[in-house]
């Protein structure tokens, strides 16, 4: 999770198109600062982890409501987009809307990391998207980005990995880098951003490089450059330098599910 956290910190100074295009910046300037992102991310592995063995699909779905609102509340400032600003704050039972944002996507980073199969991955994924971005796409995002991360942490190649995420969900990944870059803009669609987050994750040539070639992409890349981040953690581990300026940035209550979390995930 600290992957898909420091993507989304990075990535913040410069989302809405306002970095140069360049992998060439610095890293932990004073605009480094976690987003509605962070928040959600913690929000989704805060209820997962309290998810009982036996629990059914509505109560992992009303568990995950709960947690995104308690979280939504406690940091109302963060950044969410219009329609999920008023799923958070203006309705006691909200329902999905049908939204196909990379919310979904931004979000399913520690799925990757709670389950011992890719179905159960893959279903977990679905419901942690379920609960508000339930378009096909929505779902789609969640999932692919949730499954590509399940087969890196089990030590899956990039190449196993690629073949899996075009062959199950369709997604066209034959654009490099450099050919998506230059007509790259702002779009929070998963269909426009989860591709993206992928090219960047299967160009990187470690953690660092992920990161950077996400920012370099330009458009909501604090959303992508989470999505590319949470997928580089799982692939490369994170270098012990950058885990520490994530915690330094991340307030008390954020760092206590982080260190729950990892402690689930080192039982895995």
């Amino acid at each position: 999770m600290y992957g898909a956290l420091l993507g989304d910190m990075i990535g913040a100074p410069y989302e809405f198109d306002q970095g140069d295009k360049t992998k060439n910046f610095e890293m932990f300037n004073r605009g480094v600062h976690f987003t509605d992102d962070s928040v959600m991310t913690i929000a989704v592995a805060d209820a997962l982890l309290d998810v009982a063995a036996d629990a059914t699909d509505e109560e992992i779905r009303k568990g995950l409501v709960k947690s995104m609102q308690k979280w939504g509340h406690r940091y109302p400032d963060a950044g969410y987009g219009g329609r999920f600003y008023g799923w958070l704050f203006y309705n006691q039972d909200p329902k999905p809307y049908g939204s196909f944002g990379n919310g979904s996507a931004m979000r399913v980073s520690s799925v990757g990391w709670l389950y011992n199969t890719l179905d159960e991955t893959r279903r977990m994924a679905r419901l942690s998207a379920d609960v508000s971005h339930n378009h096909p796409e929505g779902i789609k995002g969640a999932e692919s980005v949730a499954a590509a991360t399940f087969l890196a942490r089990f030590g899956a190649s990039k190449e196993a990995i690629k073949a899996y995420v075009v062959n199950t969900f369709g997604y066209d990944l034959s654009r490099t880098c450099d050919e998506i870059r230059p007509t790259y803009h702002h779009v929070e669609s998963c269909q426009e951003t989860v591709p993206e987050a992928f090219a960047a994750f299967f160009e990187g040539t470690d953690f660092e490089d992920v990161i950077r070639t996400a920012v370099s992409l330009g458009g909501d890349c604090d959303t992508l450059t989470c999505i590319a981040g949470g997928m580089a953690e799982a692939y490369y581990g994170v270098p012990e330098e950058f885990v520490r300026e994530c915690r330094a940035r991340l307030p008390k209550d954020f760092l206590e599910v982080v260190d729950r979390f990892e402690q689930a995930r080192q039982k895995k």
